[in-house]
């Protein structure tokens, strides 16, 4: 059965292992040409962000993604975005335009998964979803930046942040899982 007709949640929840992944870079700014996921993880784990360029719930979570790619990497957590969009009928997630992106203040790398195998993998259902995961490689978080990602002025949650001060704190992050808001992968037919 194709992921396009997927209608329940599956892939990786929190608990599990995040699996292996080696992807493409768009961003050349930051890292290599390819970069695995054993490349990514800092000290104290690793943010994954299913993102794309087109989606206006990305578009306006951008400032804060970038503001919990600072957090991440102060608290010696990876982090990257991969796109999983199918970039054929989605021409604006195409590879060119996934480089002009990243070329315009991009802060950490941005990864092609062109065969969409990891957003698969991952069981990712939208843009943004976030997966947080720590040190020993499991996933501790998965969901959503907050509860407003189209307009930070309406955000009263910060489910992403408070999952990493929990972790950098460890202790329990008791909202492990909530469902994240926004488009949905772009799957291929």
């Amino acid at each position: 059965m194709s992921a396009w007709y997927m209608t329940t949640s599956s892939g990786i929840e929190p608990g599990q292992k995040a699996p292996f992944f080696q992807l493409p870079n768009a961003n050349n700014n930051l890292g290599s040409s390819t970069l695995s996921l054993t490349e990514i993880m800092g000290s104290n784990g690793a943010i994954i962000t299913f993102t794309c360029n087109h989606c206006p719930y990305v578009v306006g979570s951008e400032s804060r993604i970038e503001k919990m790619a600072k957090k991440a990497r102060e608290n010696n957590i990876g982090f990257i975005g991969i796109n999983s969009n199918d970039p054929v009928n989605y021409e604006s997630d195409s590879w060119p335009n996934m480089v002009k992106r990243a070329s315009k203040g991009m802060t950490y790398p941005y990864l092609h998964d062109a065969d969409q195998s990891v957003a698969t993998l991952y069981g990712a259902e939208r843009t943004p979803e976030f997966y947080l995961i720590n040190s020993s490689g499991s996933v501790v978080y998965r969901g959503r930046l907050d509860d407003s990602p189209r307009d930070p002025a309406h955000a009263t949650t910060s489910e992403l942040s408070d999952a990493i001060d929990l972790l950098i704190s460890g202790k329990e992050i008791s909202e492990s899982r909530n469902q994240s808001i926004g488009c949905s992968i772009k799957w291929k037919v």
